[in-house]
């Protein structure tokens, strides 16, 4: 009886973690981890509770009840709320799920999506590595040989410079790392088609999608 009744109370605590998260709400989502953690909580329960506020928080956005700033502040918050976990963990229970590089192509200077991408799987654990904005194909080609990414994930805002994921994918191709990696694209002049046509292998309409899309590319490699 005294198993149930503490298994109840834990699943309270966790789906109070949950609600918190998916409210958006500071404070009480790091309230909520640290009563956890008090409670003798597994981190990895708890990361799984904040997990599932992330994803009713991408819903919301889907449905444009939350939009570019929530998911923002979503990704600040997931990030503390991590940090207060890490003492729990024990040394290797911290798995990186994957390794991603992203930056916005030559040209173009436009990053909020970007760094939506960028906050919200370094808060989920991912390594990222941010490139940042203009920045030229031998950069990106350098990045992959380096890193050795799972994913390679491209921005851009401006049609114009919309060619040059092109010139980064040639480049991969020349260099002998194009079957080395998959390449998301996204930004506002693109669509599934043309990314096609440039030679990527997915296409994301926006910053939620291209953080569940890179999670299930990862998963499945």
């Amino acid at each position: 009886m005294e198993r149930v009744v503490r298994k109840m109370a834990d699943e309270e605590i966790l789906k109070k973690l949950t609600d918190a998260m998916a409210s958006i709400d500071y404070d009480g989502t790091l309230k909520a981890c640290r009563e956890a953690m008090s409670k003798g909580i597994p981190p990895a329960k708890v990361v799984g509770a904040l997990s599932e506020g992330m994803q009713i928080i991408g819903d919301k956005f889907e449905t444009k009840e939350y939009f570019l700033s929530e998911l923002i502040m979503a990704g600040e918050i997931m990030k503390e709320a991590q940090e207060t976990l890490k003492p729990h963990f024990k040394a290797g229970q911290i798995k990186v799920p994957g390794k991603v590089v992203m930056g916005t192509v030559e040209g173009d200077l436009h990053d909020i999506g970007k760094n939506i991408v960028v906050s919200l799987l370094s808060s989920a654990g991912y390594e990222v590595t941010d490139l940042g904005v203009n920045v030229p194909a031998q950069k990106f080609v350098e990045a992959v040989r380096k890193v050795k990414p799972d994913i390679l994930g491209m921005s851009a805002l401006l049609r114009a410079t919309v060619p040059e994921m092109g010139n980064v994918i040639d480049g991969l191709k020349k260099a002998g790392l194009r079957q080395k990696v998959k390449i998301i694209v996204g930004g506002l002049p693109l669509n599934a088609e043309y990314a096609k046509k440039l030679g990527a292998d997915y296409y994301a309409e926006d910053a939620w999608k291209g953080v569940e899309l890179i999670r299930k590319v990862v998963e499945k490699s």
